[in-house]
């Protein structure tokens, strides 16, 4: 299998505004997140970067994994287009735009909340 797609995991401790580039400023609920992207090439330093808390800002997804609430918490490759892997994603999108800048499939996000979490008690 040559992987041409990945799919990042991301839990979000708690509620967070975010601001992301040029979409602007989003509340993210507290929960898990599947995000699905791709790289024509160099795929594994793609993922690796996305894994890295030391970055400037590129892409969407950078912004929600910079934030000090936010954990990468499993990566998966596929062999699937991006766009056609992303509409197989659970959850529902809350940032309509997200890392969909390039998108020609009318995916509208390629972020979905996939699972909520209970803020933790006081």
């Amino acid at each position: 299998m040559c992987a041409i797609s990945y799919r990042l995991r991301i839990r979000l401790a708690r509620d967070a505004w975010i601001r992301v580039g040029a979409l602007g400023r989003f509340r993210f609920p507290a929960g898990d997140y599947l995000y699905t992207g791709s790289a024509r090439r160099n795929l594994e330093a793609r993922i690796a970067r996305h894994a890295s808390r030391d970055k400037k800002p590129r892409w969407h997804i950078d912004y929600l994994l910079l934030h000090p609430a936010a954990t990468l918490v499993a990566v998966e490759r596929s062999s699937l287009p991006e766009c056609e892997w992303h509409r197989t994603a659970p959850g529902a999108a809350i940032v309509p735009g997200f890392g969909a800048s390039d998108c020609r499939a009318g995916c509208g996000s390629h972020l979905h909340l996939i699972a909520r979490r209970p803020p933790p008690s006081p």
